[in-house]
């Protein structure tokens, strides 16, 4: 049967039909496959000192030792699953430690307290190997508004820490500063530090940035102070002969007028795009929001409506681009109200349950955030650090064996369909499943051997796609 559609048109048609579909592509690539930290520490810039990181890791390992000395009391703290059928005799807890110590993987699946045993080791290994992932030196509200002259000489002082902290390889992963924001007011401010930092870093390390090394510019509101940004970046980069892009920047949505501006638009992607591809992480601002819409102190929390709303908008807008999304801070501490080394029995009591009151309401925020796909937040004292990562993982080791079995399906579909000549194009699913085991592993939350049960060999894990997986496969 002669066809329709003569060849000549319908090679027209889907040439400008690839051409659009590329510019989509182009503008939504997807998920980055590069590790994304899954906090970050804001400390004030007076305070840093080139071995932070590595002390708060210390001070966070403390907390957790003192308030849940084993599995079992941090469980019954956050009340997990099953917790009220662990043993509370410590002879008990020491003979259940040692046995679930032994198990195979396959044994674990049947012993209800693997899931806390194992969230508990991994959190101590984690303050104990790589504390903090993520640390902005901040001169923006951690800093506060000071004198011009304590701020400059702030700013040098921590620059020539960070510098020494390079050196002694005693900073973490990923690492940045907050400047102030550039509103009208304090634009020159926000400018000044920024030059003095990074010239003074710069100098001393010879024009070497430490890895993962981003700017963080907060109260973002209109396109053009990102532009003045990237603008700042260029001569810097120019003064040090730094190749063009080298300096990074992310953003701030803590503002209703970020979500949406004065014309009912929500202007994210066009401040984003005004980054010329510099901007690679949008983190959310929960006090400042939320003050924004008005709410009282008593009421701005991360578990407020209209942080949900900010939420889901930025993932409107960001959906699929590739910036990482961070959410915000919680604000109540885990720290005891009474201090000294001669407390009585009622203060240790009222102690531990200030501590565990915390933990759960920041388990339970980060829990919320990991839920709603934010897999990164902020943390504000080293003392939150162990609920950070008991989310973390909780979130993560509860899922494993369903994300397991649905990305090992996943792959014996697309080797079926290599097999068969069929078209298998669904990457984007598998990206996403292949995401959970990375940011698993990225945390500490799995082994590199434990993601092996998907299916998929060390090098296809590593390679951080799903589509050069299934390039490979084909090719094989």
């Amino acid at each position: 049967m002669k066809l329709s559609i003569s060849e000549s048109a319908k090679e027209a048609l889907l040439s400008s039909l690839q051409e659009a579909n590329l510019r989509f592509q182009k503008t939504y690539p997807g998920d980055k496959p590069d590790r994304q930290a899954v906090h970050t520490v804001y400390g004030g810039a007076n305070l840093f000192k080139s071995d932070t990181t590595q002390k708060m890791g210390g001070i966070a390992l403390k907390n957790l030792q003192t308030y849940a000395p084993n599995f079992v009391v941090l469980a019954k703290a956050l009340k997990l699953e099953g917790h009220q059928y662990l043993p509370t005799l410590e002879k008990d807890i020491t003979y259940l430690s040692q046995k679930l110590a032994t198990l195979t993987p396959e044994q674990r699946k049947h012993e209800a307290a693997w899931l806390p045993y194992s969230i508990y080791q991994k959190i101590v290994a984690k303050l104990t190997t790589e504390p903090v992932e993520d640390f902005r030196i901040d001169f923006e509200d951690g800093f506060g508004n000071r004198p011009n002259e304590e701020e400059d000489a702030t700013a040098i002082q921590a620059a020539q820490e960070l510098a020494l902290g390079m050196k002694n390889n005693t900073i973490s992963p990923f690492i940045g500063i907050r400047i102030k924001p550039f509103t009208e007011d304090l634009k020159e401010r926000g400018v000044r530090t920024l030059d003095l930092f990074l010239t003074t870093l710069l100098t001393a390390t010879n024009g070497v940035l430490p890895n993962n090394f981003v700017v963080m510019l907060p109260k973002v509101t209109i396109p053009e102070q990102v532009i003045t940004l990237i603008r700042l970046f260029e001569i810097i980069e120019q003064q040090f002969d730094l190749p063009k892009g080298t300096l990074k920047m992310e953003t701030m949505v803590e503002a209703t007028q970020i979500v949406m501006d004065d014309e009912g638009r929500n202007p994210l992607m066009r401040i984003i795009r005004a980054s010329e591809g510099r901007c690679i992480a949008a983190h959310f601002g929960t006090y400042d929001y939320t003050a924004s819409c008005g709410i009282t102190a008593k009421y701005q929390t991360m578990a407020h409506q209209v942080c949900d709303f900010a939420h889901h908008m930025t993932k409107v807008a960001l959906g699929g681009t590739g910036i990482f999304l961070s959410d915000g801070a919680t604000n109540v501490m885990p720290i005891g109200p009474h201090r000294g080394d001669k407390l009585t029995f009622e203060q240790l009591n009222e102690n531990r349950e200030s501590v565990h009151n915390a933990w759960r309401i920041g388990f339970n925020h980060t829990t919320h955030s990991l839920i709603n796909g934010f897999y990164q937040g902020w943390d504000l004292n080293p003392a939150q650090l162990p609920m950070r990562y008991a989310a973390t993982y909780h979130f993560f080791l509860s899922s494993y064996e369903d994300a397991v079995f649905r990305l090992k399906t996943f792959v014996d579909r697309a080797a079926i369909s290599t097999l068969t000549g069929d078209i298998f194009d669904d990457a984007a699913t598998g990206q996403g499943l292949l995401n959970f085991f990375l940011k698993a592993m990225n945390c500490g939350a799995i082994t590199e051997d434990e993601a092996l049960a998907t299916g998929l060999t060390i090098d296809e894990i590593r390679s951080r796609s799903f589509y050069k997986i299934l390039e490979g496969r084909r090719s094989a």
